[in-house]
């Protein structure tokens, strides 16, 4: 079910699915209801009723939502519409349900960021996922993210970068490479082919050392592994999705 998981503070994890969780979007012309019952087995699998996880409806831009609880449940077969429309969200564990967001790819890069408080590793954390895929990338999705936290008055903020498709993999159009590499210039590459590439993990990873964010994990190729969904390598296809939630509800971290 989890590509990776990890307990990354105490009482604090980060995990990334795998094709074995199924696919969790409601978007790809998946049944609803099959969809819905899958994130029921994730949010238990996580140990987190009768919280749940909040997704998100993904535009490819950088809108930040800030959300304040655990997702309501919504019914069986009917859209996200409890979902805000947005490529990142960020929760305050001091005021929401242990804060547990997903964020959902195919190739594009989750990322997940907990940040800490001045108080200290015993304080209630705040805790961001984003989905970066080109446009976001370049339109600077991951550093107004980590500003939203900021603003939530987190510091020593970490980030896990999950799977997402490598630069050696991701052929662009030679003009695509040169808009983004305009922007973000750690993104410019070339691919296994010799072919103009775009190397989106690392032009994460570049904007997160500009913000002052530590990496603490990075994920291997979608395109690559078979266990994990990719648009790129599939065509049609599902998505797998990052997570933070807190082992405990928010009333129980103060």
């Amino acid at each position: 079910m989890f590509s990776w998981r990890a307990e990354v503070r105490p009482g604090i994890w980060v995990a990334f699915t795998n094709v074995a969780a199924g696919n969790l979007a409601l978007h790809v012309g998946d049944d609803p209801a099959q969809v819905h019952r899958r994130r029921e087995l994730l949010e238990q699998a996580a140990g987190l009723s009768p919280r749940r996880f909040q997704f998100m409806n993904q535009v490819h831009g950088k809108e930040v939502a800030v959300v304040g609880g655990g997702a309501p449940a919504g019914e069986p077969g009917t859209p996200a519409a409890d979902a805000p429309t947005a490529d990142a969200l960020t929760a305050d564990a001091m005021v929401s349900a242990g804060g547990p967001l997903a964020v959902m790819v195919a190739d594009c890069v989750p990322i997940v960021l907990v940040g800490e408080r001045a108080a200290g590793r015993d304080a209630p954390p705040v805790f961001g996922v984003v989905h970066a895929g080109r446009p976001g990338l370049a339109a600077g999705v991951v550093p107004a993210a980590v500003a939203q936290l900021r603003e939530h008055g987190a510091t020593g903020i970490s980030a896990w970068i999950g799977p997402s498709i490598c630069g050696q993999c991701y052929e662009v159009p030679d003009s695509m490479r040169a808009e983004v590499a305009e922007s973000v210039p750690a993104a410019w590459c070339t691919t296994a082919q010799g072919t103009p590439g775009l190397d989106l993990p690392a032009g994460v990873r570049s904007q997160l050392a500009a913000e002052g964010v530590a990496v603490e994990y990075s994920g291997g190729c979608t395109r690559e592994d078979a266990g994990l969904y990719s648009y790129r390598r599939d065509g049609r296809t599902g998505r797998f999705a990052g997570l933070v939630w807190t082992a405990t509800p928010a009333g129980a971290l103060t």
